[in-house]
This record gives structure tokens, C-alpha cells and sequence, in this order.
């Protein structure tokens, strides 16, 4: 009970289990939309999607200080690729949350001569390259595991195995396997690699959609948002499953 205490007394926290909420009401409402008698459940689902979605809007408010000082802390981070990675997403990821910040200011009446289609594709192109330089990090952090885990096991091999055991035929054949079987390895032996590239997978289908580069369905952007959700909850849970920057 503390733990969910001191959790939700988090903005991150918090903003987490609303969106976890918010994709979960986009999943269900695409499927009972085709069952009858289910219109006034899909109207309910829908209109506390939308109550979600408006209330998330105040919990991101702050984020562009925090978007700009992840930008400061990846610049010295020591390793090329990711501080190049990082720094990249983290630049988007502020313009980003500017566009969001201005569509809300629009939403509200503040602001009604602002072209609301203009900025929406304006953030989700930021909000996609941000995921995507993310992704790329995430891949080169991926091949850095799985090039340690081989090298353990080569060295595992070279102590217990006899090196004539297999043919060249049946390396080439096995290649496959052995490739998923070493990253699977690499990923369990990391647990915060897998979350944070779980994350990202699920979080880059609403901007593919949104710019058309692909299209999915709700259902599919609500399954992937709800993935996203739940490993974005256990990493503000469990701060230790955040990826480090090295």
C-alpha cells in the first residue's frame, strides 16, 4: 500500500495510470463497437477516454523543464551513439511537448485562430522521431547484450564442447535459431533494455497512424498503448528497471 502511495503521489505516476486507463478504454470501445446492444458501454468508454486524455493534458504541462533537462543530462553521456541518440530524441521530444502545449492552450479557448490540424501533425512528427531516435538506442544498446552474451558463450563453448561437433551446414541452418535464442538471452539478462524498447514498439503506432506512414486501427494503437503503459508503470514503480545512460 505505501508503494502504490508513494507512486501515485508521482506526476509521472500518475499521469501513467491515466493513460493506461485511456488506452484501455480505446481497446475496449474497438471491440464491442461491432456487438450489438453495446452502444451505450462504447459512448461511456468513449466520453471517459476523452475525460482521460483532457486530464492528462495538466499533468504534462511541466514536462518540457524535464524534457530539457534530459537534453542537458545526455550530452554528456560518454558513448557516442547513445549520446547522439538521446540528444536527438530529447530536442524532439521538447518541441514536442511545445506543440502539445499550444493544442491544449487552443483546446481551451485561449487560443481559437490557431490551425489545430497544423500543430497535431507538427507534434506527432516530433513525437515520432523522438520515439524513432529512441528505437535506433535501443537497437545499439541491443547488439552491444547480445555481443556480450555471445562472447560468454563462446567462451562457454571453447571450455565444454568439442569444436568439431557441428558442420558448416548445420551452423548455416541453425543460424536463425541461434540468432533469436541470443537475443532473447541478451534481453532477459537486461530486463531494462526489453522494457524501454517494449515501451517505445507500442508508443510508435499512434504517430505512424497519425502521419500516415502506417495505419492501424484503433484497437491495435489501444493494445500498443496499453503495453507501453503498463511497462512506462513499472519503470516509475521500480526505478532501478529505467535504462541507464552510460
Amino acid at each position: 500500500m505505501d508503494a502504490f502511495t508513494r507512486f501515485t503521489n508521482q506526476t509521472q505516476g500518475r499521469d501513467r495510470l491515466f493513460r493506461a486507463t485511456q488506452y484501455t478504454c480505446m481497446l475496449l470501445r474497438y471491440l464491442l463497437e461491432p456487438k450489438a446492444g453495446k452502444e451505450k458501454v462504447v459512448m461511456k468508454l468513449k466520453n471517459l477516454e476523452s475525460s482521460v486524455s483532457t486530464g492528462r493534458k495538466w499533468f504534462r504541462l511541466g514536462n518540457v523543464v524535464h524534457a530539457v533537462q534530459a537534453t542537458q543530462q545526455s550530452i554528456h553521456a560518454t558513448n557516442l551513439v547513445p549520446r547522439l541518440c538521446l540528444t536527438l530524441a530529447n530536442l524532439n521530444r521538447v518541441v514536442y511537448f511545445i506543440c502539445d502545449t499550444i493544442l491544449w492552450v487552443r483546446s481551451v479557448g485561449l487560443t481559437p485562430g490557431i490551425n489545430k490540424e497544423k500543430w497535431r501533425i507538427r507534434a506527432a512528427r516530433h513525437y515520432y522521431c523522438f520515439l524513432l531516435l529512441s528505437l535506433i538506442r535501443d537497437l545499439y544498446e541491443i547488439s552491444l547484450q547480445m555481443q556480450q552474451v555471445a562472447r560468454d558463450r563462446s567462451k562457454e563453448k571453447l571450455l565444454s564442447q568439442n569444436p568439431f561437433g557441428h558442420s558448416v551446414a548445420d551452423e548455416e541452418t541453425e543460424w536463425l535459431q541461434s540468432f533469436i535464442l541470443l537475443l532473447f538471452r541478451s534481453l532477459k539478462s537486461h530486463p531494462p533494455l526489453l522494457l524501454d524498447t517494449v515501451k517505445n514498439l507500442g508508443d510508435i503506432l499512434n504517430p505512424l497512424d497519425q502521419l500516415g506512414i502506417y495505419k492501424s486501427n484503433p484497437g491495435i494503437i489501444g493494445l500498443g498503448g496499453l503495453v507501453s503503459s503498463i511497462a512506462g508503470i513499472i519503470i516509475v514503480a521500480y526505478p532501478q528497471m529505467k535504462l541507464k545512460t552510460h
